[in-house]
C-alpha cells in the first residue's frame, strides 16, 4: 500500500499542524517551510516539510558522501583529527541552526542550506578550485567558483542528471553563500554565508596549530585579545555577537568590532596558513595533477566516463563537472594511472 494514497490521521494532520506552528513560533521576517516551490511540481511528503525533505535529499545524495574524502585545509594529512570538507559542512550547519534558533528563524532551511553549501567544491580545497578556475579560462575562456558548481550539483549532476529538484530558498541559500557572490535572499541564507566564515577561521587555526604550521602564540594579538585565547571561546564570541546584533538590526549582521577582528584574523590565516610556506610547498604538486588531468580530458573527452555526469553538455562542462566531483584521493589515483608506469606501479 502506498502511504501517500491512503495517508494516515499523522500524515493528515501534519502539514496543517506544522504550518500553524510555524505561526506560532516563528519570527516574522523568517522564511516560510510551506508552499514548496520547486523547479518541478511534486507532492508533498505526509510527514516531512519541503525543507526537510531537501535536507535528506542533500545527506542521501552521492556529492554529500565525497566531501568526507575532499581536502579542508591540509591534503592527505598525518593523523584521524583534521577537518575534511564534510566535517567543515557538519560544523558550519551545528552553529548555523543555532543562530537560527536565537533568532527564531527556520532551523530547517537553514540546515538543508549549511549542508548543501559545498557540494561543489573540487578536490584538494581552494587550491583545487584556483586550478580549476584558471584552467577554464586558458583553455575555455570560462571561470570555476565552487559555490556555482553546488547549485550545478543539485540542480544537474545528481541522480543521474535529474537532479535534487530542491526548493527555491535552499537553491538561492547554496548557490550564495560565498562573499563573492550576490547576498542571499533570506536571512537563513544569509546566517550560512557569515557562519561558514566563523567556522573554517576558527576550525583552520585549530587544524593549522595541530600541523606545527603555527604556533598559538605567532597569532596576532589584537584578534585574539578581541575574541578569545580558543577556537571554542572566539566561536561562542562570535556567535552571541551575530545573535545581538542581528536582532536588533532585523538583518544578519556583526558588531563592527566584532566584524573588524574577524577580518584581522582572517587576512592573517591567509598570508600565514592558506597562502604560506606549508601551502605553497603543495601548490606545485596539485597544479601539475589537476592541470595534467583536466587537459588529458579536454583533449579526450571520449575517455570521461557517464559522459562527464550530464548528458548533452558542453565540452568544459564535462570536464569540469568529472574533476569537481572528484574526492582527492580518487583523483590522485587517476593522476597515478596516466602517468606512471604501469612496471612501475607493479
Amino acid at each position: 500500500m502506498d502511504p501517500h494514497l491512503e495517508p494516515g490521521p499523522v500524515a493528515e494532520e501534519f502539514a496543517e499542524r506544522q504550518q500553524a506552528l510555524e505561526e506560532q513560533l516563528l519570527s516574522p521576517l523568517a522564511a516560510r517551510s510551506w508552499p514548496a516551490d520547486r523547479l518541478v511540481d511534486e507532492a508533498d511528503c505526509g510527514l516531512r516539510s519541503p525543507l526537510q525533505r531537501d535536507r535528506d535529499r542533500i545527506v542521501h545524495c552521492k556529492a554529500f558522501r565525497r566531501l568526507k574524502h575532499k581536502t579542508q585545509v591540509f591534503v592527505s594529512p598525518e593523523g584521524d583529527h583534521y577537518r575534511t570538507r564534510l566535517t567543515h559542512t557538519i560544523e558550519v550547519t551545528q552553529i548555523a541552526r543555532t543562530v537560527a534558533r536565537a533568532l527564531r528563524l527556520n532551523e530547517d532551511l537553514t540546515e538543508a542550506i549549511g549542508l548543501g553549501h559545498d557540494l561543489g567544491h573540487p578536490p584538494f580545497g581552494h587550491i583545487g578550485e584556483a586550478v580549476l578556475d584558471r584552467s577554464l579560462a586558458e583553455r575555455f575562456d570560462g571561470g570555476f567558483r565552487h559555490y556555482e558548481q553546488s547549485l550545478r550539483v543539485v540542480d544537474v549532476l545528481e541522480r543521474d542528471g535529474i537532479g535534487l529538484n530542491l526548493t527555491a530558498d535552499v537553491r538561492d541559500g547554496i548557490a550564495c553563500h560565498s562573499g563573492r557572490a550576490p547576498a542571499p535572499r533570506t536571512l537563513e541564507g544569509a546566517i550560512v554565508r557569515l557562519v561558514d566564515r566563523i567556522a573554517y577561521i576558527n576550525h583552520d587555526i585549530d587544524d593549522a596549530t595541530r600541523a606545527g604550521v603555527v604556533a598559538e602564540g605567532d597569532l596576532p594579538d589584537r584578534p585574539i585579545e578581541a575574541l578569545g585565547t580558543s577556537g571554542s571561546a572566539r566561536i561562542d564570541y562570535l556567535v552571541h555577537d551575530l545573535v545581538e546584533h542581528s536582532q536588533q538590526a532585523g538583518a544578519i549582521v556583526q558588531g563592527e568590532a566584532a566584524g573588524a577582528a574577524m577580518d584581522e584574523l582572517r587576512s592573517w590565516m591567509f598570508e600565514n596558513v592558506y597562502l604560506g610556506e606549508a601551502a605553497r610547498a603543495e601548490h606545485g604538486r596539485i597544479e601539475q595533477v589537476l592541470t595534467t588531468l583536466f587537459n588529458h580530458y579536454a583533449d579526450h573527452p571520449e575517455k570521461i566516463p557517464d559522459r562527464g555526469g550530464a548528458p548533452g553538455s558542453s565540452l568544459d562542462r564535462r570536464v569540469t563537472d568529472y574533476l569537481a566531483g572528484m574526492t582527492d584521493r580518487y583523483c590522485i589515483r587517476i593522476f597515478e594511472q596516466l602517468t606512471v608506469p604501469e612496471s612501475f606501479a607493479a
